[in-house]
């Protein structure tokens, strides 16, 4: 497969995806006409368009017996999907299965229409977070926008916490780490959700450059995790070790890349397999940890297992994380491993004439 196609113009077409590209030497997530991306040679980015309901989904709807369950099961496969390929082949699914799941929420009256209609409301965030990780910002911030209006309906406090603190970090991830500090204030309500809260907020200061701060945010963190119960259905996942590798990244954002390098090595010798998308994020962020140390060779190197699981699942925190890595091994292209590795990189990215 060659990716490597001059694309021409980007063009004026309405039926757009967001996929990487490079631009003026640096990897950026554009908007680009569909039939752009398909010439390209890399079709798999093109697969973002979100179906219309058909007459038939409306009958299968209304023979629906428990919806609930039946909307929060498709829910649980769609994140394990998420977790194997990545949310560009997904998202189109969660979007249909979300509008399923509006129209029979409308259709439903008193404690059975709050259900469904929290249940949406994780589907809102979930779509956040999917299109979040394909680089389309525009799409990630109105789906958690949706999901935090819908939440204060609902009466859940949690829910809302837990929305507030994921609009803390979209805020750091696409560039407003001082919008993220209050937004991580806001979804402090004294449960489990606070440690996560607490983490979007070190990260937040992290990328200020308030090293100090974040440290003691992460000890902050820890501490809570500590105290923590088990309640609610938020943060199941929330424990020292991934505490352990939010703060590499936050290291690496700091200038700290040999411990940055050393939490991210760590976090892969022990992330279980069917985490492929997640494996992609960290041995890229690993990559620029260890050309931040100087070892570009090694950087080269597992950046070069990175580009596979970037093509494989067009995750954009994967992609701007080589995007960086390209850009600091751009003066050491003569050293060994890091011409193949910007050349495997280009190959899955468009190059727009």
């Amino acid at each position: 497969m060659n990716a490597v196609v001059r694309a021409g113009s980007l063009g004026d077409d309405t039926d757009t995806v967001v996929v990487p590209a490079r631009i003026h030497g640096r990897i950026l997530f554009v908007p680009v006409p569909r039939r752009v991306v398909l010439a390209s040679g890399i079709a798999g980015l093109a697969a973002t368009a979100m179906p219309t309901a058909t007459p038939a989904a409306a009958t299968e709807l209304a023979d629906m017996g428990s919806p609930f369950e039946h909307f929060a099961q498709l829910r649980r496969v769609m994140i394990q999907t998420d977790n194997l390929i990545g949310p560009r082949h997904v998202l189109p699914a969660l979007q249909q299965h979300l509008v399923s799941l509006a129209t029979r929420r409308r259709s439903t009256r008193g404690t059975d229409a709050i259900e469904l209609l929290a249940l949406e409301t994780r589907y809102e965030e979930l779509a956040g977070w999917f299109a979040q990780d394909i680089g389309d910002e525009r799409t990630a911030h109105g789906h958690t926008a949706k999901a935090l209006d819908a939440s204060h309906i609902t009466g859940d406090t949690d829910l809302t916490a837990y929305i507030l603190g994921r609009k803390a970090q979209l805020a750091v991830d696409t560039g407003h780490p001082a919008d993220a500090l209050g937004l991580a204030a806001a979804a402090r309500p004294g449960s489990r959700l606070e440690v996560i809260a607490v983490l979007h907020e070190a990260h937040a200061r992290a990328v200020l450059g308030e090293g100090s701060e974040a440290h003691r945010a992460y000890d902050t963190a820890l501490a809570l995790l500590g105290r923590a119960g088990s309640d609610g259905v938020w943060g199941s996942w929330l424990d020292a070790a991934y505490i352990s590798t939010a703060r590499a990244r936050s290291l690496a954002a700091l200038g700290e890349y040999e411990q940055a390098a050393a939490g991210f090595d760590s976090a892969l010798a022990v992330l279980p397999s069917a985490y492929r998308r997640d494996r992609g994020v960290y041995l890229a962020r690993a990559a620029r940890a260890h050309a931040g140390t100087g070892n570009v060779t090694l950087a080269a190197r597992i950046g070069g297992q990175a580009v596979g699981i970037a093509a494989e699942t067009g995750s954009a925190r994967i992609f701007g994380q080589l995007g960086r890595l390209d850009q600091a091994l751009a003066p050491a292209t003569g050293e060994d491993g890091v011409a193949e590795f910007r050349a495997s990189l280009d190959r899955i990215v468009l190059h727009p004439a």
